[in-house]
């Protein structure tokens, strides 16, 4: 080592420069690797075709792929599978498997085979995104058709854009679901929270749309992805200019395999079809019309998020600036006006909030891949058999305080707690004058497509041809970024052996060197400087936003009320699902009566459990095994179980008065099976910890239920005059009343 503090420090600095001139020398030959493969991806894990997209009646660039267990990795085939849907922003296929901690990885840990759906790098001439909501109905069904034995329809995980389009697909075709795992999936385009997440006024900045008719007709009919990954980049300028390159030089000995990994997948950029991209931009990112039930299929069908039958997971954070929790979360309160409704349509949502993860740590970060991920895919049952209602899922450490820790599988506990809309709003969000603001700003963005497709349209797609569209898509900046330091630039011919040199005589700079220090201080002063130049930009571009689209005088001119007090993107009720909604209530009122031990049970422990407000792993898993143990709740699959539970939830909410009386009609008459029955009632509601409160009094009253015999008259009057407050009555000779078991 050098004793001279200055010549060590650029001796290193210049052997760290060669090294870092060789990553980049990698990644453009890496970029122009995978920009050779007909089908290129980053999973981390062997894959076997199972439907190729092409070769569908409406074909598309999309394929279903099943993948397949890695040495040491056991598939229960009477699991549901997982399907990971990849998102097509910009970027090439495999992010959801892109490590062995990962969504893919995760399901697979726990036991369920798992598909993925990629997409190659070129769209089929034609296919718009109707046609891939289709082919991925296709893919879905193939699915189902190779596991008939599963418990449960596919658990399906939509990344990011990918979440849109299956949501989309399950208000099409809701009975192709299970539990549908949206993460990072911004729904509600307009929402967010002043002084925030500025992406969201890019649309009106830009005057709309037109701008991306003729990115399209540049590109000759083709939407280069490269722009949306530039658009990503754009949002953080202190990492895409500083930060992301000073990590990989500053860390060049260890950070390169790491560095090369994820460039792979940020570099692999994918065209998307013109038309593609103008009903994306038209429809959601400006037009905010999924959550408004305002897109229609070309036969002329809703597509109406309130049909979704599955449980719907959102994972979301506030480190997110791409689709902050508003995006994800709004259209909650675009579709609903009480958790009473969404329980009306049967819809279970479950959403947890991260506090600090960034957009693509969500599906990427293996911190978040085992926590998050991990007791998603460990608990998707649970999720699934969930009263209807809004849930958020709340996740903590598993300690020497968690009762009956025998129940849990992993470091994690899930417990589910009920949510009302008021939670959401506490989020933040628009109020009334920012939705005229983004109504004018789309009414504003109609105009101008409609000029640009009249005036110049005709002539510049006239004036550009295939190879115009080439060229100018190989001098896109950031493919410029990988191709100037690629194998084919003469320039870099020497650092290949420079870089072998280097290492062979490499001389770190000790880490107490002062020179290393104030290289520090001068990064940290240029990221600051990036940092400051962001915040100015983004409040500069808010304000420009609220001042222009908040002109009373624009507004009145593109036909907004500014004086309206409703949103104007709020989705129509449907008089058909109210009368709907009638007739099944009056069915359930109808079978109250109906019904076994079973349907006792099931309507005994959701009494109890409402008043808990809750929901954890452990109640999950003791069900799971007095299910196993009882021949006849054995023979009831997930979905019928699913159905039970529900049914006899519904129950109480309609008539709580009469389910709760029709408990006792319900439990076999001999006295010793009823007593096991309520054991394990109560093995299941206490495996949570004990109750108190109301939930302790419920579970006395149920008690009071258990005891009685049919033929005890008197003792059902005095059931029936309950009314819906505890009553307490001896249970056995000897024992204090209301006792539990």
């Amino acid at each position: 080592m050098f004793s001279n503090p200055v010549t060590a420090y650029w001796t290193d600095a210049w052997q760290r420069s060669v090294l870092y001139l060789d990553v980049m020398r990698r990644r453009g030959a890496q970029y122009e690797e995978q920009a050779a493969l007909s089908a290129p991806h980053v999973l981390d894990y062997d894959a076997e075709l199972v439907c190729d997209g092409r070769r569908l009646e409406r074909p598309v660039n999309y394929l279903l792929a099943h993948i397949t267990p890695p040495p040491g990795v056991v598939i229960d085939q009477g699991k549901r599978p997982f399907v990971v849907v990849d998102p097509r922003a910009g970027h090439g296929p495999g992010i959801g498997g892109f490590k062995a901690d990962s969504e893919i990885g995760v399901a697979m840990k726990a036991g369920h085979p798992c598909y993925f759906i990629g997409f190659l790098p070129e769209p089929v001439p034609g296919q718009t995104i109707e046609d891939i909501v289709h082919a991925e109905a296709t893919f879905l069904e193939k699915v189902i058709a190779r596991h008939p034995d599963a418990d449960g329809k596919p658990c399906v995980i939509g990344n990011c854009q990918a979440g849109w389009a299956v949501m989309m697909l399950a208000a099409l075709r809701p009975e192709l679901f299970g539990p549908i795992i949206i993460a990072g999936t911004p729904l509600s385009y307009w929402a967010g929270v002043e002084g925030q997440y500025p992406m969201r006024y890019s649309g009106g900045l830009l005057g709309g749309s037109w701008l991306t008719a003729l990115t399209g007709d540049l590109g000759a009919g083709k939407f280069d992805g490269a722009w949306l990954v530039q658009n990503f980049e754009n949002q953080n300028p202190a990492n895409t200019l500083w930060s992301k390159q000073y990590n990989l030089y500053s860390k060049v000995d260890t950070e390169a395999e790491r560095y090369l990994g994820f460039e792979r997948w940020w570099g692999g950029h994918v065209m998307l079809n013109a038309e593609e991209m103008q009903f994306i931009v038209d429809e959601l990112f400006v037009g905010n019309k999924l959550a408004a039930g305002e897109i229609r299929t070309s036969d002329g069908t809703a597509v109406d998020l309130r049909n979704i039958r599955s449980p719907i997971l959102v994972f979301c954070s506030k480190g997110d600036n791409i689709t902050p929790p508003q995006q994800a979360l709004g259209w909650i309160l675009d579709l609903y006006d009480s958790v009473d409704e969404i329980r009306s349509v049967g819809q279970t949502i479950v959403y947890t909030v991260h506090e600090k993860i960034g957009h693509l740590g969500i599906f990427v970060s293996a911190g978040v891949a085992r926590k998050e991920h991990d007791e998603f895919a460990s608990n998707i049952d649970l999720i699934d058999v969930l009263p209807p209602g809004l849930y958020e899922a709340v996740l903590e450490p598993v300690g020497d305080a968690i009762d009956r820790p025998e129940l849990v599988n992993g470091q994690w506990i899930m417990r589910c707690e009920a949510r009302t809309l008021d939670d959401i709003r506490a989020l933040g969000g628009n109020d009334i004058e920012d939705e005229h603001r983004f109504a004018a700003a789309a009414r504003l963005s109609e105009i101008n497509l409609a000029n640009y497709r009249v005036l110049a349209q005709p002539a510049i797609q006239a004036a550009v041809t295939p190879q115009f569209a080439e060229m100018s898509r190989h001098l896109h900046p950031l493919r410029l970024s990988y191709e100037m330091f690629g194998p084919r630039n003469p320039m870099m011919a020497w650092v290949e052996n420079a870089a072998d040199y280097v290492r062979k005589n490499r001389r770190p700079v000790a880490s107490d060197n002062p020179l290393l220090s104030i290289q520090e201080k001068l990064s940290e002063q240029i990221v600051d400087g990036l940092e400051s130049w962001r915040i100015l930009s983004e409040r500069l571009a808010e304000e420009t936003f609220r001042a222009v689209y908040g002109s009373t005088p624009l507004q009145t001119a593109l036909g907004i009320d500014p004086n309206s007090s409703r949103p104007p993107r709020k989705a129509p009720k449907s008089l058909l699902s109210g009368a709907l909604l009638k007739t099944r209530v009056a069915a359930l009122k109808a079978k109250i009566a109906e019904g076994g031990l079973l349907e006792g049970l099931a309507r005994s422990m959701v009494y109890v459990g409402m008043a808990r407000g809750s929901a954890d792993e452990r109640g999950f898993e003791a069900i799971r095994r007095i299910r196993r143990s009882q021949p006849a709740a054995s023979q009831l699959t997930l979905a019928e179980f699913k159905a039970l539970v529900r049914e006899q939830y519904f129950m109480l909410l309609i008539d709580e008065a009469a389910a709760l009386a029709a408990i006792p009609s319900l439990l076999p008459p001999d006295a010793d099976e009823r007593r096991k029955a309520f054991d394990m009632l109560r093995e299941v509601l206490e495996s949570s910890g004990a109750l108190d409160g109301e939930a302790a009094e419920r579970l006395d009253r149920v008690a009071a239920f258990f005891d009685i015999a049919k033929s005890d008259p008197e003792s059902a009057a005095l059931v029936k005059a309950a009314g819906g407050k505890p009553v307490r009555v001896p249970t056995h000779p000897g024992r204090r009343e209301g006792a539990p078991h």
